[in-house]
């Protein structure tokens, strides 16, 4: 099972430079394999109402939780002691530490461009490592 990062759904939503590799990777595999963090579900909301682009955060949620089967995972207020030792242990910022951790604790494979991972135990890995 995954756990997408925020980078990546953003990649597909704002078609960045790598959307057509995220795209790839979200035709392919399982929705009912694909977790998001609730970090970067609201993440990606202030982030696409910000740029007043509401109508593309409605669909996100309408393809992802409405019609789709992606799951939302979060952390309780008991894991933050976790989160914080890991962020201490592999210097990592709050929302990298957040998703490291929900990663550790699901057994998740993280899929991110964001290399902040790779100091970590845990296997990163890219949508394209995925497809190929």
């Amino acid at each position: 099972m995954y756990l997408l990062d925020t980078n990546i759904w953003l990649e597909n939503i704002l078609e960045q430079e790598k959307h057509e590799e995220v795209k790839d990777f979200l035709r392919t595999t399982e929705e009912s394999l694909l977790n998001i963090s609730e970090f970067s579900f609201f993440s990606i909301g202030l982030h696409l109402c910000y740029r007043n682009k509401k109508d593309d955060f409605m669909k996100f949620v309408n393809d992802l939780f409405i019609e789709g089967s992606v799951n939302l995972i979060t952390l309780m207020p008991s894991d933050m002691q976790h989160l914080i030792d890991n962020s201490r242990k592999f210097d990592l910022d709050f929302d990298d530490s957040f998703q490291y951790t929900l990663a550790k604790m699901n057994d998740l494979t993280i899929i991110s461009y964001d290399s902040d991972f790779d100091k970590t135990d845990i296997n990163r890995k890219t949508p394209i490592q995925i497809t190929a």
